[in-house]
């Protein structure tokens, strides 16, 4: 298929590359464009604008930071694609975010479909991703070759655009979650004179278990953070989650201190680092 995506950074320029090695015709756009030249490099063509990006383009793949960065890339480009292409929104922008992007397909007479990401650079670069879809069932089906190229497994939300943005920040607070308490544990039983491999040696294998636990558990002691998920890229979701569950009638408890944890950390200067350096705010 004939598809775009707008936005190559770290998520968005690994699932172009997957797209691309699963036989798609991709185009990139990317705001700073020296982002998106290396997947020319790799076969896909490097638009210099989002509106020449998408007027070949059967589906329209949106990777962008926050709602800001959709509504503008989506008003600059909206007019400009076939009518018939399928507007797939991938990016984390919350429930007030997803109600401006319905607003706006609405304005401009756009198919629109929702690709949530789970997961992080390393499962969108191999296309491992969990997709979560959410929109009208014979649209989905419609993409479904993209959304099988980018991820392992495709859950459908619901039909209701907003569904799949739902299961998102549910996902995501309890990746923000698990990655903190790995932190709390392992700088808990290093103050208490252990070494802290000893706590993930202790759940592994257990009903506690948890393969995040290890992955950011490693990163942790090693004190090495390379990047897979930003962490004020976790921050800004942590903000959306809160947001949608005050609107909801739901307690923010524990969303109030992973915030002030991961707030922390980035105060220290691990803002661009990997969302495991929450544990060195312990």
């Amino acid at each position: 298929m004939r598809v775009t995506v707008l936005g190559t950074g770290a998520m968005g320029a690994g699932v172009a590359g997957s797209l691309l090695r699963e036989g798609h015709e991709v185009t990139v756009w990317n705001r700073s464009a020296d982002k998106a030249v290396p997947l020319g490099d790799l076969g896909a063509t490097v638009a210099p604008d989002p509106s020449g990006a998408v007027e070949h383009a059967e589906v329209v793949l949106l990777t962008l930071f926050d709602t800001d960065a959709v509504v503008d890339v989506l008003e600059q480009a909206a007019g400009d694609a076939p009518t018939d292409a399928v507007w797939v929104q991938a990016s984390t922008i919350g429930v007030a975010g997803t109600e401006a992007v319905v607003q706006l397909a609405a304005k401009y007479g756009i198919t629109l479909v929702e690709a949530m990401m789970l997961g992080t650079k390393a499962p969108a670069e191999q296309g491992t991703l969990t997709m979560l879809a959410a929109g009208p069932a014979d649209q989905v089906d419609r993409v479904t070759p993209v959304l099988d190229a980018m991820g392992a497994k495709t859950i459908r939300a619901g039909e209701r655009f907003g569904d799949g943005t739902a299961l998102k920040l549910a996902a995501n607070a309890w990746i923000a979650s698990i990655t903190a308490a790995t932190g709390q544990s392992l700088a808990l039983a290093a103050a208490l004179g252990l070494d802290p491999q000893l706590f993930l040696d202790a759940i592994d294998g257990s009903a506690s278990d948890s393969a995040y636990a290890h992955t950011k558990g490693a990163s942790i002691i090693a004190g090495e953070f390379p990047a897979q998920f930003a962490l004020d890229g976790l921050r800004k979701d942590i903000g959306l989650i809160a947001e949608a569950a005050r609107s909801n009638g739901v307690a923010t408890t524990v969303l109030d201190a992973l915030a002030r944890v991961y707030a922390d950390a980035s105060a220290a200067g691990h803002g661009g680092d990997d969302i495991a350096a929450v544990g060195t705010a312990f």
